[in-house]
């Protein structure tokens, strides 16, 4: 996959076959799932389909692969944001836990999930998490409520007006 050659409006350098690329170049505000911007960071709910009502992603806004790579701005930037993001979805939802999973496969673009884990909600459990996205994914299990999602965004983009 190679660079393209023009940038974006924070001068990163965007990889034109990055699916997470691709996503955040078309965020604005509004009816997209983007919910704060923060130096080198970038904060969504997963897009439709949700497998869930909360579900975030921490984006890197440059195209980097993984914590290794990080520069400076975004290693002293990570863990106030991780921090930040894991409070407000515990605040939004009332989940008991935040889990943090990157894998890194699928987009070689550091993208940090956020899952809520609601004690009651098996589905919510442990690895079942993949089960739960694998199902939305494929049609047989619907996805979060739209409304709800757009409700969710709504709320969380109030809260981070002040981060």
């Amino acid at each position: 996959m190679g660079l393209s050659g023009g940038s974006g409006p924070d001068g990163a350098v965007p990889d034109l076959g990055c699916a997470v690329c691709q996503i955040q170049a078309a965020l604005h505000t509004g009816d997209d799932p983007l919910i704060h911007r923060s130096g080198p960071w970038l904060l969504r709910h997963h897009p439709h389909p949700s497998p869930l009502v909360g579900w975030l992603l921490l984006d890197a806004r440059r195209h980097v692969p993984g914590p290794d790579a990080f520069d400076d701005a975004e290693a002293a930037g990570f863990g106030p944001m991780l921090r930040r993001s894991s409070a407000l979805l515990k605040q939004l939802v009332g989940c008991e836990r935040v889990y943090a999973i990157a894998f890194g496969e699928g987009a070689r673009h550091f993208h940090l999930h956020l899952i809520p884990r609601h004690g009651a909600a098996s589905d919510t459990e442990s690895w079942r998490v993949a089960d739960l996205y694998r199902a939305v994914a494929s049609g047989s299990r619907p996805p979060a409520d739209p409304a709800a999602v757009a409700s969710f965004l709504c709320r969380a983009r109030a809260c981070c007006a002040s981060w």
